[in-house]
């Protein structure tokens, strides 16, 4: 052996050879020896096969085997051993794409169990829609029970099931244990249409399903709850259970993955609709009254019937109830719309926010593909002479190429799994888009075989696209060209330069797309924030009260209010208080009123359906809303008293033409109401929303015990101290009835933002990671030329060349790559922003300040990544390139 070993060594090429080489020349040359070869005729033969390169390429076309696990296990343990030599490169590379992955597979995560999986646990919840009806002008509102009942009974063709859901807080316990639950008032199919099987028990059956208003006394719990309250005791059937101080029998329980019939929601409890009426002292008038709209309809379609068929049929339907119920329903229409579209819900404020999130989650995964070629083809080219050796021993080039795609995979894989790692923690984080006050019940995004084949398939589709063009590129390699290459390179070095520089073009692109995207939204949120809502929420605390869930009637909450108004106005530091049924900038639309104004004629079609808040004496004065004319409610405006309402600018500038108002009838609730106040216009649903028609009337002649009340307490001092005094008071009056989602009204009245300010924040970390990836990028392709013409560099320097033009020849070279990426960029960027212009507010998607100011940026971080190479190229010595390899 050591004989063959010295004859083999003749050559200067064996030594420069990697050990695996040597190894495979030492196998060969001793398989000729065994085939009856004398040791210096085996060491010819054997380094010959390096001079018959020709006929090894013409081979290597034409070979091709399958590969065997033994192999995949070979190549597997190869590419770890190489990435092993490297692991600067291997860290850099695994840690980029652990970024990427994350970011794709938590946004996913979201998107899917708030859109695409909105009913987990429900059996081909595809085939599940979402009818809403319409007012006049196309706004979506919920329905009432009479047209639930209606569109049932007349739409069966279309349907298998139609059912409804109210999704209410309510009081679970006895009167000195009392704690709020979210549940459903749904109709006795809704199991049924879901096709969702109990845990223990059942689901409503027989004579449940019907609609006797107060008749059923049943209750399915969740899974939570039985587990938390009950601690998973099967007898728990059959036992009692008060809800807002009415006892309800439990019949079943609900699979633990099952978790009500909104997005994202997370319902404990389960009861009839129809007992409303004992839930709340005017259930029964709601299911009767086709005015009270407050329930969310789902359908599952029939077999055969599209969506588009059954939603003919459903407005059909609806116009025949708006010439049937006029009165209640003239100009209404209705539509079925899938569930990840529907308005009753989380997703609707979330839908927008996601999509955009996950394309600039996809963007960044586009510059993690493109830096990961890039290494991978800088170390392809590193090793050519390697890779030419094995062609050279006979290794079909479809094996080196198989051999390079799994050290892509490998680096891949380990990426994916971090980042998988990664979206466990983080797929919790979709509370960052929703304040908690807003979804209660916010369930988190579950980690399951969907977002675990996402990464697989993500982790497949970075490998195809960052490993396949190194890997061809590193199988094309000529043997004489790897052994002969010096100075500036053959054409394989040609070609690889080519195509990183493609590739740092690419990720500056995507990057300016990013910086565009993010400047657009930043500064569509400043002039969001600029804007004054009309009142001041300053030194404010509010809290809610749910007297329904008390039991209360009119008389006696009107009781409760006024004797806990009273308690809270002799505290120390409290200069107002007072309550309504509405808080300006809430994420829900409120409640509207059909009216009709004296002395005004609507046009064919317009709506009459204004929205309208109840209010308490005190409320203008108490949010600093000033009054135009007129005066604010006194405590005489009760139901003893004339009607009276107080109405907006935009209110008399549309319906009274901006004549004079105080005086001015409107009809609403049956009755004649006076103007007796003009205030000033405020922001009541949205920060960036136009004027619109709005009414105030007194909370005292419009009461109903269902209204969520809100209470407002002005303070001189600390609003956390006003806060633990509303919660104090309201106990003191009646701990049954306590108080809920106690804040300071400044943290409540940002919540329109908040989805805004999120994602606007999260898209400027993925603009600044794109960034910085394309950063890494550009200087990794001017450090390897640098690196590649330091022989040439220094003949340029000994001919006489100044520094300066070594200097201006690099950065000639990043401008070139600078240009083309910024041009690519703002050409795409100005394609894709218009996509999402209805998303910007005060500022064109055009806008060229952003534009600028995104390619300032690119450009300074192109400089910044090209002065450390630059600096390198001017400090060559030219002596020491001259004898460079």
């Amino acid at each position: 052996m050591n004989r063959l070993r010295q004859l083999l060594s003749r050559r200067r090429l064996y030594d420069d050879l990697s050990e695996e080489i040597r190894a495979h020349l030492e196998q060969k040359a001793e398989e000729l020896v065994a085939g009856g070869m004398s040791t210096a005729e085996a060491a010819l033969a054997a380094r010959r096969a390096f001079g018959n390169v020709t006929r090894m390429e013409e081979e290597s076309r034409t070979v091709w085997e399958w590969p065997t696990l033994e192999s995949f296990v070979m190549d597997l343990r190869y590419a770890g051993r190489q990435l092993r030599r490297n692991p600067g490169l291997a860290a850099a590379a695994i840690l980029t794409l652990a970024i990427g992955i994350a970011a794709n597979t938590t946004v996913f995560s979201w998107t899917r169990a708030v859109l695409l999986d909105p009913l987990p646990g429900a059996s081909a919840a595809s085939r599940v829609v979402a009818l809403e009806e319409l007012a006049t002008n196309g706004d979506w509102t919920p329905t009432s029970y009479l047209d639930y009942r209606d569109l049932r009974d007349h739409t069966t063709p279309s349907f298998e099931a139609m059912s409804v859901a109210y999704p209410a807080a309510l009081a679970v316990g006895d009167d000195d244990a009392t704690e709020r639950r979210w549940g459903e008032l749904v109709s006795g199919n809704f199991f049924d249409l879901l096709r969702v099987r109990p845990e223990v028990g059942r689901f409503f059956a027989g004579a449940e399903r019907d609609d006797a208003a107060g008749a059923h006394p049943v209750v399915v719990i969740g899974h939570a709850l039985w587990s938390t309250r009950y601690r998973g005791d099967r007898s728990v059937i059959g036992q009692t259970l008060r809800i807002n101080r009415y006892p309800f029998t439990i019949i079943g329980v609900a699979p633990p993955d099952f978790h009500g019939s909104m997005p994202g929601s997370d319902y404990q409890m389960w009861a009839p609709a129809t007992m409303l009426s004992r839930l709340d002292p005017n259930g029964g008038m709601f299911l009767m009254d086709r005015k009270t709209r407050m329930f969310r309809v789902l359908a599952r379609l029939a077999d055969g019937v599209s969506i588009e068929q059954a939603r003919a049929q459903v407005r059909t339907i609806a116009g025949l109830m708006a010439r049937l119920d006029a009165s209640t329903n003239e100009g209404m229409s209705a539509t079925l719309l899938p569930l990840w579209q529907s308005h009753y819900g989380i997703q609707d404020h979330l839908r927008a926010p996601l999509a955009v999130l996950m394309g600039a989650c996809g963007l960044v995964l586009l510059i993690v593909c493109a830096n990961l070629a890039n290494l991978l083809l800088t170390r392809a080219t590193s090793r050519r002479r390697e890779l030419s050796l094995r062609l050279a021993l006979g290794a079909p080039r479809a094996r080196l190429v198989r051999q390079l795609v799994t050290e892509a995979a490998l680096l891949t894989v380990t990426g994916s799994a971090l980042g998988l790692l990664a979206t466990v923690w983080l797929s919790g984080s979709l509370r960052w888009l929703v304040p908690a006050f807003a979804a209660p019940t916010l369930l988190r995004p579950r980690i399951d075989i969907a977002v675990l084949a996402f990464t697989a398939a993500l982790t497949c589709g970075v490998t195809m696209l960052s490993g396949i063009a190194p890997a061809l590129h590193g199988a094309r390699e000529q043997l004489g060209d790897a052994l002969n290459e010096v100075g500036r390179g053959g054409s394989g070095g040609a070609r690889s330069g080519r195509l990183r520089g493609l590739l740092v073009m690419g990720e500056m692109a995507l990057a300016v797309v990013s910086l565009v995207g993010a400047g657009l939204f930043m500064k569509s949120l400043h002039f969001a924030r600029e804007v004054q809502p009309g009142f001041d929420s300053d030194h404010v605390a509010m809290g809610q009260v749910s007297l329904s869930a008390a039991g209360y009637d009119a008389q006696r909450g009107d009781a409760f209010c006024r004797a806990v108004r009273e308690r809270l106005e002799s505290q120390p530091g409290v200069t107002a208080v007072s309550y309504a049924d509405y808080v300006p900038l809430s994420l829900g639309s409120g409640s509207w009123e059909d009216l009709q104004v004296e002395g005004y004629a609507p046009d064919p079609g317009e709506n009459m359906k204004l929205y309208r808040s109840a209010v308490a004496p005190g409320y203008f004065g108490l949010l600093k809303i000033p009054m135009r004319e007129g005066r604010e409610f006194t405590v005489e405006d009760d139901s003893a008293h004339a009607p009276a309402m107080i109405v907006n600018q935009e209110f008399v500038s549309r319906f009274l033409h901006g004549g004079p108002a105080l005086g001015r009838r409107v009809h609403g609730w049956g009755r004649w109401f006076t103007i007796v106040g003009v205030a000033r216009d405020i922001k009541t649903y949205r920060l960036t929303e136009p004027p619109r028609p709005y009414f105030f009337v007194p909370i005292r002649q419009v009461y109903r015990p269902e209204f969520a009340f809100t209470f407002f307490v002005r303070t001189a001092g600390s609003v956390d101290e006003a806060i633990a005094a509303l919660h104090r008071e309201a106990a003191a009056v009646d701990p049954g009835a306590p108080v809920f989602n106690t804040m300071s009204l400044s943290e409540y009245v940002a919540a329109p933002l908040y989805q805004e300010s999120t994602a606007t924040s999260l898209l400027g970390i993925l603009a600044g990671i794109a960034l910085l990836l394309s950063a890494i990028g550009l200087y990794g392709v001017m450090a390897y030329s640098v690196a590649q013409r330091t022989r040439e560099i220094g003949i340029r320097l000994a001919l006489g060349a100044r520094r300066s033009n070594v200097l201006g020849m690099v950065m000639r070279q990043a401008a070139a790559l600078l240009l083309v990426g910024l041009t690519l960029g703002l050409i795409a960027a100005a394609a894709l922003t218009r996509l999402v212009s209805a998303l910007l507010f005060s500022v064109h998607p055009a806008d060229p300040a952003v534009y600028s100011a995104a390619a300032g940026f690119m450009a300074v971080i192109a400089i910044l990544a090209t002065g450390i190479p630059a600096r390198r190229a001017m400090r060559v010595d030219p002596m020491i390139s001259l004898r460079y390899e």
